[in-house]
């Protein structure tokens, strides 16, 4: 069965590999490391498979050797060995033709769940992520550039790609692999509208209308936290796009309502973390990506709240006083240089009435009812404040950059409490 291809959309050309500034000799070496390391490795990466799948019913030849073993060994060389391709990583060849041979014919004979094309896709997924950490640590001992180490990333799972649409030609139905092609589509269609650059317009609107997406005018991009338990895409509407196959799984939300966008992502997303950027033009998509990636960073380094899909425009505050921490950092050096002197109890105990003054300019009442102390401390408090920082605080500069800090402080405290 053939697979339609759809016209290429205007991209730019493609760059140089980065292989080409790696010295034969250190190409060498990583691929004589690396295939040395093959057999032990094939091994690691099907027992992690058969942990991580157990429902996968395992095919033995006829001496005993495991199916899913030959298929690891007979990948990983080509993988290998396709650094020496001109032009940068290409996996074609005897090596992949082998393999090709030898998936086709024991994919026939496994016993897969339903949904068998996504199963496998998620299956070889796995396997390149284990097989990638210690191929990543030859590499860092040869002396690879990472840029060369992500272009052979992304040969990879383009080659993993090829290998699950040939194998779901020989047992899956239409229907899957139309499923499997939607998906690639609208990947593509998702890195167009995601460049830096985006493609050129007309070139994009006609992608779009190629594979029956309509352009709106504004969008919202989400990005989840890959979740290795979840073997299958989550299903949307036909509205929304998916970009499934990159490392951190991205959503085009088309001309999202303001009220309940997120409540509705969240219902089709149950056990997915992740965050949803703030609507945008169509061409500016870029940026509704940035600011949901940022949010993605932060929940990772605990800083956000890791609970379902977060909706960036509910964080404003912390979205732009969280993620320049080491310019937030000096700036605190010098405006709370006062505080140094204290003891630390106390110096905290000023810096939240501080806050609190800054946030309401109240009497001592105002700020004592917001923190929870007697009126008299606050103006105790106050007194020390005014003795420590003089006429700053009657400059409005000043008293800015003061809030900026301590409002960056309390949320990162808050963050980590």
């Amino acid at each position: 069965m053939s697979v339609r291809t759809d016209p290429a959309p205007a991209t730019a050309p493609r760059q140089a590999s980065a292989w080409n500034t790696v010295s034969a000799a250190d190409t060498e070496r990583f691929i004589r490391l690396a295939s040395a390391e093959i057999p032990t490795l094939s091994v690691e990466v099907m027992q992690q498979i058969h942990a991580q799948f157990p429902q996968i019913v395992e095919i033995y030849d006829d001496d005993g050797v495991s199916g899913v073993l030959t298929r690891i060994r007979q990948a990983l060389g080509p993988f290998v060995e396709s650094v020496r391709a001109t032009g940068g990583p290409q996996i074609s060849g005897d090596g992949g033709v082998r393999f090709r041979e030898a998936a086709a014919s024991l994919d026939r004979r496994e016993t897969l769940p339903g949904r068998a094309l996504d199963f496998m896709r998620a299956v070889y997924r796995f396997g390149a992520r284990v097989s990638w950490r210690r191929l990543t640590e030859i590499a860092d001992g040869v002396g690879i550039p990472p840029a060369a180490m992500y272009e052979l990333a992304e040969a990879g799972f383009d080659y993993i790609e090829g290998l699950v649409i040939d194998a779901a030609r020989d047992h899956l139905g239409n229907e899957s692999l139309a499923a499997g092609e939607r998906l690639r589509r609208q990947r593509r269609l998702v890195e167009l509208l995601l460049a830096d650059q985006p493609a050129d317009p007309q070139a994009t609107a006609q992608y779009a209308a190629n594979i029956g997406w309509r352009l709106p005018d504004t969008v919202a991009v989400a990005v989840l936290k890959r979740n290795e338990k979840a073997l299958l895409p989550p299903e949307f509407g036909t509205g929304i796009l998916l970009d499934w196959e990159s490392e951190q799984p991205r959503l085009v939300v088309p001309s999202p309502a303001p009220a309940g966008r997120a409540d509705a992502l969240r219902q089709a997303l149950p056990g997915w973390t992740g965050a949803l950027g703030p609507t945008v033009p169509l061409a500016h998509a870029a940026r509704s990506l940035h600011w949901a990636e940022t949010a993605v960073g932060l929940i990772t380094a605990g800083t956000l709240p890791s609970r379902g899909l977060l909706d960036c425009t509910e964080h404003t505050t912390a979205l732009l006083l969280l993620p320049p921490a080491e310019l937030i950092d000096d700036l605190a050096t010098g405006c709370l240089a006062p505080l140094a002197a204290c003891r630390p109890g106390h110096a905290e105990r000023l810096a939240d009435t501080l806050l609190a003054w800054l946030q309401t300019r109240g009497g001592a009442a105002e700020v004592a009812a917001r923190i929870g102390v007697h009126p008299q401390t606050v103006r105790y408090r106050m007194r020390q404040l005014k003795e420590l920082w003089g006429d700053a605080l009657d400059d409005h500069d000043q008293r800015f950059a003061l809030e900026l800090v301590l409002r960056a402080r309390k949320l990162r405290s808050a963050a980590l409490a």
